[in-house]
């Protein structure tokens, strides 16, 4: 049996298709001995092994078994009786990784969008409990600046002149600071930002269409609206508060 190339098991009833060299990747496990050795709890039936275990989390050994990687989904519960699995078959290096289970589950995720409109101008400010979340939505925004003439903030660009990008305002690695709108410059002239998210490719200079814009970019990236208030109706600063499950990068042998 060992020279074989493909490898059916049924694993609680659940059939497996695989490469004998998958089943081998670690020598000293029972998976791989199976393939040469008369282990009593593999059955050889009409040229398949049957083994009465849990074969829904084996798909999860498997995998790993594919990518020497632990990659669970976010609502996996299960750690402890996959570690009982991974010690069934002698797989001690998974289940060594399923011991450490504080680095495989998934983190709340908090994000808050801070938003004031003040006449021509709206402002932005993101806070993220994540520094890597805040880094890649940065890296999707981009302020552009140009001038213009007796134009209104609302206008759309026709200036001739080339808008130039602006980097944004990072006061620390958790959150960014940015604005769109116009403001007076001197004679007929106004400093108009505009705002870009990946990928949209539209430059926006409305604050509430910015506005938009990022919130259903947020929205799409997996984060949930949990809470909308208004800091100061004075100074007519909104916030808007997200919050999403965070799946931890996977543990590679």
């Amino acid at each position: 049996m060992s020279n074989r190339e493909v490898v059916a098991l049924s694993v609680g009833g659940v059939r497996f298709v695989t490469r004998a060299s998958t089943l081998q990747q670690f020598p000293e496990s029972r998976l791989a001995r199976m393939l040469s050795d008369g282990d009593q709890e593999f059955k050889l039936l009409n040229g398949e092994f049957f083994v009465d275990r849990d074969g829904t989390l084996f798909s999860y050994i498997m995998d790993f078994l594919r990518t020497l990687q632990v990659s669970l989904p976010t609502d996996f519960s299960d750690y402890q009786r996959l570690q009982r699995e991974a010690e069934f078959y002698e797989l001690y290096p998974l289940a060594d990784l399923l011991s450490q289970e504080h680095l495989l589950k998934p983190r709340l995720e908090i994000l808050e969008v801070l938003f004031s409109l003040q006449e021509t101008q709206a402002f932005f400010r993101i806070f993220g409990s994540c520094s890597t979340t805040v880094e890649t939505l940065a890296e999707q925004v981009t302020v552009f600046t140009g001038q213009q003439s007796g134009q209104r903030w609302k206008s759309p660009f026709t200036s001739q002149k080339p808008l130039i990008p602006l980097p944004l305002e990072r006061p620390s690695h958790h959150d960014m600071v940015f604005r769109c709108g116009t403001e007076y410059s001197a004679g007929d002239h106004f400093v108009a930002r505009y705002v870009s998210i990946k990928p949209d490719n539209r430059k926006l200079i409305n604050g509430t269409n910015v506005l938009g814009l990022l919130l259903d970019t947020l929205l799409k990236d997996g984060f949930r609206l949990i809470s909308t208030r208004t800091v100061s109706s004075e100074e007519k600063i909104e916030c808007y508060s997200f919050e999403r499950m965070k799946r931890p990068p996977a543990l590679t042998i």
